[in-house]
C-alpha cells in the first residue's frame, strides 16, 4: 500500500525531555525503526510535526533579539530542515542498501482570509509553569493557553491548508521509488498576496491536516498519525474513558475532542476517508504496523463510500 505517516512532533520528543540535540536524536532513532519496518511491505511518505522544536526557536530568538523577532514561517523552515535530515539520516541507515530517501521543503499555501488568524488554536513549545508562562506571555504579548498535562503553552494560528506547492515534484519522486520526508511542520505557511506573488505568514500549519491533504493528493490508501497516546478515548480523562479502537469518520462527527490536540487529528482522518482514502489511524509511534493491521490504535473508515484502495485492488465481474 502507498502510506502517509504523519510523525507528531511530541513523538519525537516526548512530554518532560529536555529539548536537547541528543534527545530529538535518540526518538529519531527509534521512529526510524518503525518506518522501516513498515517501508519493507510498503510505500511510505513521511510527514512530521515540529510545534515542540519551532516553539523553542522562537523562545531563543526572542531571548536573543527581542525587537527583532524571526517570523514564524522561517522558524518552521529551519525546523523542517532540521527534523527532516534527522529522519533521513536515521531512516537511511535503518533501510535495506539501494532505498534513497528526499528531503523537501514544502510551501503550504493558507487562506489569508481564515478565522484562524484570529483564535490561535495550535500550542507550541515547551509547557511552563503557571508563573513562568504568565511572565512570558507578558514580555512577548504571546496567546498562551492552559495544557492539558498542566502548565501553559504558546498558542499560534493555525489555518487550513489549501494546496500544497511543488505537489508535482514530491509526486514525480513517489512515483520513482523515492522515500520522500515532506510537508514537515505541515509545511511552511504562505499566503497569495494582492500582486500574485506568495509570502510567508505568522502561523503554523497543523500538521495532520496537511498530511491528510498529501495523502489525498498521493492517492494514498492509508493515513497513519503517530503520536504519544495510544489511541483515540472515548470521554478522555473521565469516569467512562476507553480507547476506541474502530469507528466511521459520521460516528466521529459526534464524539467532541479538543480543539489543540487530537481535533486536528480527527479532523484530519474523516477528511481523507471521506474523499475515498481506505483507512486513517491514529496511535502511537512503536505501534505503527499493528494500527494498519488493526491490532492497535484506533481505525477511522468512510462510512459506507467506495475508498480508493478497494477500486484498485476490486476484481472484475
Amino acid at each position: 500500500m502507498r502510506i502517509v505517516v504523519a510523525l507528531g512532533g511530541n513523538a519525537l520528543l516526548k512530554h518532560g525531555e529536555p529539548m536537547t540535540y541528543q534527545a530529538q536524536r535518540t526518538n529519531v532513532r527509534i521512529a526510524a525503526l518503525a518506518l522501516a519496518d513498515l517501508a519493507r511491505d510498503h510505500q511510505i511518505i513521511v510527514a512530521h510535526g515540529n510545534g515542540p522544536q519551532v516553539g523553542l526557536l522562537a523562545l531563543q530568538a526572542a531571548s536573543y533579539a527581542p525587537q527583532a523577532l524571526w517570523p514564524l514561517d522561517v522558524l518552521g523552515a529551519e525546523t523542517e530542515g532540521m527534523i527532516g535530515y534527522l529522519i533521513e539520516q536515521e531512516l537511511m541507515n535503518a533501510l535495506p542498501a539501494g532505498v534513497e530517501c528526499a528531503t523537501l521543503l514544502t510551501r503550504v499555501e493558507v487562506n489569508r482570509s481564515d478565522p484562524a488568524f484570529d483564535q490561535p488554536t495550535k500550542p507550541i513549545g515547551p509547557i511552563y509553569s503557571a508563573a513562568e508562562g504568565k511572565l512570558i506571555k507578558a514580555e512577548h504579548l504571546w496567546s498562551m493557553v492552559t495544557d492539558p498535562k498542566g502548565g501553559l503553552r504558546r498558542v499560534v494560528p493555525s489555518p487550513l491548508p489549501q494546496r500544497i506547492l511543488g505537489l508535482a515534484a514530491i509526486k514525480l519522486l513517489v512515483e520513482a521509488g523515492v522515500c520522500v520526508i515532506c510537508a514537515g511542520g505541515g509545511g511552511i505557511p504562505v499566503i497569495r498576496n494582492d500582486t500574485g506573488g506568495m509570502e510567508g505568514v505568522e502561523a503554523v500549519i497543523d500538521k495532520d491536516r496537511t498530511a491528510a491533504l498529501l495523502a489525498q493528493e498521493l492517492d494514498a490508501d492509508a493515513l497513519l498519525m503517530l503520536t504519544d497516546v495510544a489511541a483515540v478515548m472515548r470521554d478522555w480523562g473521565g469516569p467512562a474513558e476507553a480507547a476506541i479502537r474502530t469507528i466511521t469518520a459520521d460516528a466521529l462527527d459526534k464524539i467532541s475532542f479538543a480543539a489543540g490536540s487530537m481535533g486536528p487529528k480527527i479532523a484530519a482522518a474523516s477528511a481523507f476517508v471521506r474523499a475515498g482514502g481506505a483507512m486513517a489511524g491514529i496511535g502511537t509511534l512503536q505501534d505503527a504496523r499493528a494500527i494498519l493491521e488493526g491490532r492497535a490504535g484506533t481505525q477511522i473508515t468512510a462510512a459506507a463510500a467506495t475508498t480508493r484502495a478497494s477500486a484498485k485492488h476490486a476484481v472484475p465481474q
